[in-house]
Protein backbone atom coordinates (compact mmCIF):
# COMPACT_ATOMS: atom_id res chain seq x y z
CA UNK A 1 0.00 0.00 0.00
CA UNK A 2 1.14 3.39 -1.09
CA UNK A 3 1.91 6.20 1.30
CA UNK A 4 -1.02 8.16 -0.60
CA UNK A 5 -3.15 4.93 0.18
CA UNK A 6 -2.69 5.03 3.60
CA UNK A 7 -2.94 8.62 3.96
CA UNK A 8 -6.42 8.01 2.74
CA UNK A 9 -7.40 5.53 5.21
CA UNK A 10 -5.92 7.36 8.28
CA UNK A 11 -8.21 10.20 7.08
CA UNK A 12 -11.24 8.12 6.75
CA UNK A 13 -10.89 6.50 9.98
CA UNK A 14 -9.81 9.74 11.67
CA UNK A 15 -13.39 11.11 10.29
CA UNK A 16 -15.27 8.06 11.48
CA UNK A 17 -13.93 8.89 15.04
CA UNK A 18 -14.61 12.10 15.14
CA UNK A 19 -18.28 11.85 13.37
CA UNK A 20 -18.77 9.16 16.23
CA UNK A 21 -17.51 11.53 19.34
CA UNK A 22 -19.74 14.15 18.03
CA UNK A 23 -22.74 12.35 17.77
CA UNK A 24 -22.44 10.54 21.33
CA UNK A 25 -21.82 14.12 22.45
CA UNK A 26 -24.94 15.30 20.79
CA UNK A 27 -26.84 12.31 22.22
CA UNK A 28 -25.29 13.17 25.91
CA UNK A 29 -26.70 16.53 25.54
CA UNK A 30 -29.55 16.01 24.12
CA UNK A 31 -30.32 13.84 27.10
CA UNK A 32 -29.07 16.58 29.40
CA UNK A 33 -31.49 18.47 28.27
CA UNK A 34 -34.50 16.51 28.17
CA UNK A 35 -33.78 15.45 31.87
CA UNK A 36 -34.91 18.61 32.94
CA UNK A 37 -38.25 18.38 31.00
CA UNK A 38 -38.76 14.83 30.29
CA UNK A 39 -36.90 12.41 32.72
CA UNK A 40 -34.53 11.93 29.43
CA UNK A 41 -37.02 10.41 27.27
CA UNK A 42 -38.86 11.70 24.72
CA UNK A 43 -41.96 10.47 26.06
CA UNK A 44 -41.65 9.92 29.80
CA UNK A 45 -43.50 12.26 32.01
CA UNK A 46 -41.97 15.21 32.37
CA UNK A 47 -44.03 16.93 35.68
CA UNK A 48 -47.07 17.07 36.96
CA UNK A 49 -49.24 19.51 35.82
CA UNK A 50 -52.47 18.38 37.89
CA UNK A 51 -52.19 15.92 40.89
CA UNK A 52 -55.50 14.11 41.04
CA UNK A 53 -54.77 12.42 44.60
CA UNK A 54 -54.35 16.03 45.82
CA UNK A 55 -57.21 17.99 47.92
CA UNK A 56 -58.72 20.74 45.46
CA UNK A 57 -58.38 23.42 46.64
CA UNK A 58 -58.44 27.08 45.87
CA UNK A 59 -54.90 28.60 45.02
CA UNK A 60 -53.67 30.30 47.68
CA UNK A 61 -51.99 33.78 48.01
CA UNK A 62 -51.78 34.81 51.48
CA UNK A 63 -53.28 33.98 54.63
CA UNK A 64 -52.08 35.67 57.80
CA UNK A 65 -53.72 36.01 61.27
CA UNK A 66 -54.64 39.59 62.41
CA UNK A 67 -55.81 40.69 66.03
CA UNK A 68 -59.49 37.90 65.54
CA UNK A 69 -59.39 37.65 61.93
CA UNK A 70 -57.96 34.94 59.95
CA UNK A 71 -57.61 36.62 56.65
CA UNK A 72 -57.08 34.23 53.71
CA UNK A 73 -56.47 35.47 49.97
CA UNK A 74 -57.13 33.30 46.70
CA UNK A 75 -54.86 33.49 43.54
CA UNK A 76 -57.97 33.69 41.66
CA UNK A 77 -59.77 35.48 39.20
CA UNK A 78 -62.81 37.32 39.78
CA UNK A 79 -66.08 37.93 36.68
CA UNK A 80 -67.00 41.45 36.71
CA UNK A 81 -70.10 41.19 37.86
CA UNK A 82 -70.30 40.12 41.67
CA UNK A 83 -71.03 36.27 41.95
CA UNK A 84 -72.39 35.37 45.12
CA UNK A 85 -72.41 31.84 44.54
CA UNK A 86 -68.62 31.98 43.43
CA UNK A 87 -68.19 34.00 46.78
CA UNK A 88 -69.59 31.17 48.93
CA UNK A 89 -67.57 28.71 47.43
CA UNK A 90 -64.60 30.41 48.32
CA UNK A 91 -65.77 31.45 51.58
CA UNK A 92 -66.15 27.46 51.92
CA UNK A 93 -62.63 27.21 50.77
CA UNK A 94 -61.08 29.22 53.07
CA UNK A 95 -62.62 27.41 56.16
CA UNK A 96 -60.30 24.59 54.81
CA UNK A 97 -57.30 26.43 54.44
CA UNK A 98 -57.71 27.80 57.62
CA UNK A 99 -58.13 23.63 58.98
CA UNK A 100 -54.69 22.58 57.41
CA UNK A 101 -53.26 26.03 58.31
CA UNK A 102 -54.54 24.96 62.02
CA UNK A 103 -51.91 22.51 62.44
CA UNK A 104 -49.17 24.48 62.26
CA UNK A 105 -50.47 27.97 63.69
CA UNK A 106 -52.53 28.74 67.08
CA UNK A 107 -56.00 30.29 66.02
CA UNK A 108 -57.42 30.29 69.74
CA UNK A 109 -58.11 34.12 69.14
CA UNK A 110 -59.63 33.83 65.79
CA UNK A 111 -63.29 34.42 65.38
CA UNK A 112 -64.05 35.09 61.68
CA UNK A 113 -62.30 34.33 58.50
CA UNK A 114 -62.29 36.76 56.16
CA UNK A 115 -61.56 35.96 52.46
CA UNK A 116 -60.23 37.98 49.52
CA UNK A 117 -59.47 37.57 45.85
CA UNK A 118 -59.21 38.79 42.35
CA UNK A 119 -57.07 41.50 40.64
CA UNK A 120 -57.14 44.09 42.27
CA UNK A 121 -57.41 42.13 45.17
CA UNK A 122 -61.48 42.40 47.15
CA UNK A 123 -63.19 41.30 49.99
CA UNK A 124 -65.61 38.47 48.93
CA UNK A 125 -67.02 36.86 52.20
CA UNK A 126 -66.66 36.40 56.13
CA UNK A 127 -67.39 33.15 58.16
CA UNK A 128 -67.96 33.81 62.13
CA UNK A 129 -66.60 31.04 63.69
CA UNK A 130 -68.86 28.87 66.21
CA UNK A 131 -67.01 30.43 69.23
CA UNK A 132 -63.21 31.69 69.12
CA UNK A 133 -60.45 29.17 67.72
CA UNK A 134 -63.20 26.89 66.95
CA UNK A 135 -64.28 25.33 63.48
CA UNK A 136 -66.83 23.09 61.61
CA UNK A 137 -66.95 20.27 60.70
CA UNK A 138 -65.59 19.71 57.18
CA UNK A 139 -67.78 20.06 54.49
CA UNK A 140 -68.06 16.72 52.18
CA UNK A 141 -67.68 19.27 49.39
CA UNK A 142 -65.01 21.37 49.84
CA UNK A 143 -62.87 19.88 46.80
CA UNK A 144 -63.00 21.46 43.48
CA UNK A 145 -63.59 18.39 41.64
CA UNK A 146 -66.71 17.64 39.63
CA UNK A 147 -66.06 13.84 39.42
CA UNK A 148 -69.65 13.16 41.09
CA UNK A 149 -71.26 15.80 40.31
CA UNK A 150 -71.11 16.22 36.70
CA UNK A 151 -70.86 14.36 33.21
CA UNK A 152 -67.07 13.41 32.69
CA UNK A 153 -66.65 13.64 28.55
CA UNK A 154 -63.20 11.48 28.99
CA UNK A 155 -64.53 8.93 31.11
CA UNK A 156 -65.82 5.99 28.89
CA UNK A 157 -63.77 4.76 26.07
CA UNK A 158 -63.57 5.66 22.71
CA UNK A 159 -64.75 2.70 21.40
CA UNK A 160 -67.84 1.91 23.05
CA UNK A 161 -71.43 2.96 22.03
CA UNK A 162 -71.50 5.76 24.65
CA UNK A 163 -71.72 9.49 23.08
CA UNK A 164 -67.86 10.94 24.32
CA UNK A 165 -69.59 14.43 22.66
CA UNK A 166 -66.59 14.60 20.07
CA UNK A 167 -68.78 13.10 17.09
CA UNK A 168 -69.84 16.30 15.78
CA UNK A 169 -69.92 17.54 12.09
CA UNK A 170 -66.82 19.21 10.80
CA UNK A 171 -66.85 22.50 8.90
CA UNK A 172 -67.57 22.72 5.22
CA UNK A 173 -65.38 25.67 4.83
CA UNK A 174 -62.71 27.09 7.18
CA UNK A 175 -62.80 30.90 7.17
CA UNK A 176 -59.89 32.39 4.80
CA UNK A 177 -59.24 35.40 7.13
CA UNK A 178 -57.95 35.25 10.73
CA UNK A 179 -59.53 33.60 13.53
CA UNK A 180 -60.71 35.56 16.73
CA UNK A 181 -60.04 34.17 20.26
CA UNK A 182 -62.14 31.36 20.44
CA UNK A 183 -63.30 31.95 23.62
CA UNK A 184 -65.28 34.99 22.53
CA UNK A 185 -67.14 32.16 20.67
CA UNK A 186 -68.04 30.24 23.79
CA UNK A 187 -70.25 29.81 26.03
CA UNK A 188 -69.54 28.46 29.45
CA UNK A 189 -72.10 27.62 31.97
CA UNK A 190 -71.60 29.35 35.21
CA UNK A 191 -70.78 25.97 37.32
CA UNK A 192 -67.77 25.59 34.89
CA UNK A 193 -67.10 29.14 35.19
CA UNK A 194 -66.86 28.69 38.70
CA UNK A 195 -65.12 25.74 38.87
CA UNK A 196 -62.33 27.11 36.35
CA UNK A 197 -61.86 30.26 38.41
CA UNK A 198 -61.65 28.88 41.75
CA UNK A 199 -58.94 26.69 40.19
CA UNK A 200 -57.15 30.11 39.31
CA UNK A 201 -57.89 29.52 35.77
CA UNK A 202 -59.74 32.50 33.82
CA UNK A 203 -62.09 31.31 31.46
CA UNK A 204 -62.09 34.31 29.81
CA UNK A 205 -58.32 34.39 28.42
CA UNK A 206 -58.42 30.78 27.47
CA UNK A 207 -57.70 28.47 24.46
CA UNK A 208 -58.98 25.57 23.75
CA UNK A 209 -56.34 23.76 24.40
CA UNK A 210 -56.07 25.35 27.74
CA UNK A 211 -59.29 25.39 28.15
CA UNK A 212 -59.49 21.12 27.86
CA UNK A 213 -56.76 20.82 29.80
CA UNK A 214 -58.29 22.75 33.02
CA UNK A 215 -61.29 20.62 32.40
CA UNK A 216 -59.28 17.56 32.66
CA UNK A 217 -57.80 19.10 36.39
CA UNK A 218 -61.89 19.57 37.68
CA UNK A 219 -62.30 16.12 36.33
CA UNK A 220 -59.63 14.76 38.89
CA UNK A 221 -57.42 13.87 36.25
CA UNK A 222 -53.63 13.17 36.79
CA UNK A 223 -51.70 15.51 33.94
CA UNK A 224 -48.76 15.41 32.81
CA UNK A 225 -46.41 17.59 30.21
CA UNK A 226 -44.48 15.40 27.93
CA UNK A 227 -41.19 16.10 25.81
CA UNK A 228 -42.82 17.34 22.58
CA UNK A 229 -43.52 20.92 23.25
CA UNK A 230 -48.14 20.62 23.29
CA UNK A 231 -47.99 16.94 24.31
CA UNK A 232 -49.32 15.88 27.76
CA UNK A 233 -50.82 12.38 29.26
CA UNK A 234 -53.66 12.29 31.21
CA UNK A 235 -54.41 9.36 33.56
CA UNK A 236 -57.17 8.80 35.84
CA UNK A 237 -58.49 5.11 37.01
CA UNK A 238 -55.39 3.22 35.12
CA UNK A 239 -56.89 4.51 31.58
CA UNK A 240 -54.07 6.57 29.88
CA UNK A 241 -54.68 9.51 26.86
CA UNK A 242 -52.45 11.03 25.31
CA UNK A 243 -52.92 15.01 24.61
CA UNK A 244 -51.64 16.66 21.58
CA UNK A 245 -52.37 20.58 21.55
CA UNK A 246 -52.44 23.21 18.90
CA UNK A 247 -53.32 26.46 19.15
CA UNK A 248 -54.20 29.00 16.57
CA UNK A 249 -51.59 32.02 16.08
CA UNK A 250 -51.95 35.38 14.44
CA UNK A 251 -51.40 34.42 10.76
CA UNK A 252 -52.04 30.83 10.78
CA UNK A 253 -54.00 29.25 8.59
CA UNK A 254 -57.65 28.92 10.42
CA UNK A 255 -57.62 24.89 9.70
CA UNK A 256 -56.01 22.32 10.97
CA UNK A 257 -52.46 21.19 8.83
CA UNK A 258 -52.42 17.46 7.72
CA UNK A 259 -49.02 17.71 8.56
CA UNK A 260 -50.07 17.59 12.52
CA UNK A 261 -52.83 15.53 12.20
CA UNK A 262 -49.55 12.89 11.13
CA UNK A 263 -47.40 14.02 13.87
CA UNK A 264 -50.49 13.60 16.32
CA UNK A 265 -51.12 9.94 15.54
CA UNK A 266 -47.51 9.29 15.42
CA UNK A 267 -47.16 10.61 18.81
CA UNK A 268 -49.81 8.46 20.51
CA UNK A 269 -48.85 5.42 18.24
CA UNK A 270 -45.42 5.91 19.76
CA UNK A 271 -46.64 7.11 23.48
CA UNK A 272 -48.28 3.56 24.54
CA UNK A 273 -51.19 5.51 25.88
CA UNK A 274 -55.11 3.55 25.40
CA UNK A 275 -56.25 6.69 23.55
CA UNK A 276 -55.12 9.76 21.91
CA UNK A 277 -56.96 13.14 21.99
CA UNK A 278 -55.70 16.36 19.51
CA UNK A 279 -57.19 19.46 20.46
CA UNK A 280 -56.93 22.76 18.80
CA UNK A 281 -59.08 25.80 18.60
CA UNK A 282 -58.48 25.44 14.92
CA UNK A 283 -61.21 24.15 11.84
CA UNK A 284 -61.25 20.70 11.51
CA UNK A 285 -60.81 19.18 7.87
CA UNK A 286 -62.87 16.80 6.95
CA UNK A 287 -60.26 13.86 6.59
CA UNK A 288 -60.66 13.47 10.24
CA UNK A 289 -63.92 11.67 9.91
CA UNK A 290 -62.26 8.96 8.07
CA UNK A 291 -59.31 9.01 10.77
CA UNK A 292 -62.05 8.64 13.70
CA UNK A 293 -63.65 5.87 11.93
CA UNK A 294 -60.53 3.56 10.79
CA UNK A 295 -59.30 4.96 14.30
CA UNK A 296 -61.62 4.42 17.50
CA UNK A 297 -58.83 5.00 20.01
CA UNK A 298 -58.38 8.53 18.67
CA UNK A 299 -60.66 11.77 18.64
CA UNK A 300 -60.55 15.61 17.26
CA UNK A 301 -61.66 18.44 19.65
CA UNK A 302 -61.79 21.00 16.93
CA UNK A 303 -62.87 24.76 17.72
CA UNK A 304 -66.40 24.17 15.81
CA UNK A 305 -66.70 21.07 18.40
CA UNK A 306 -65.81 22.61 21.83
CA UNK A 307 -69.12 24.37 22.54
CA UNK A 308 -70.67 20.93 22.07
CA UNK A 309 -67.85 19.47 24.06
CA UNK A 310 -68.32 22.04 26.96
CA UNK A 311 -72.32 21.58 27.04
CA UNK A 312 -71.59 17.68 27.36
CA UNK A 313 -70.58 18.36 31.16
CA UNK A 314 -74.22 19.45 31.94
CA UNK A 315 -72.73 21.95 34.30
CA UNK A 316 -75.35 24.43 35.18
Amino acid sequence: MDGFAIFLVVVVLGFVVWNLIRSRKNQAKRMEEAAGTAAGNDLSIARDLFNAETKHLAPVKDFHVHDIEARVTFDVPLSEEDDEVFNELLVDQAVEVVREKNRDLPIDMVEVIVVFAGEPVREVGRHQLPSAGELPPPSPTAGLSFTQIAHDPFAAPFDSDVDHSVHYDTKSDAPEDELGPMIDELKIPSGLDRGLRANGVDPEVLDGPELVLALLRLFGYGVSEQAYAGSYMAIKDGLSTYIYSEAYQSGQHPELEENVISRFLADFSSSGADRGILVTDKYSPFMIHEIEANQPKVRFITRERVQAFVDSMALG
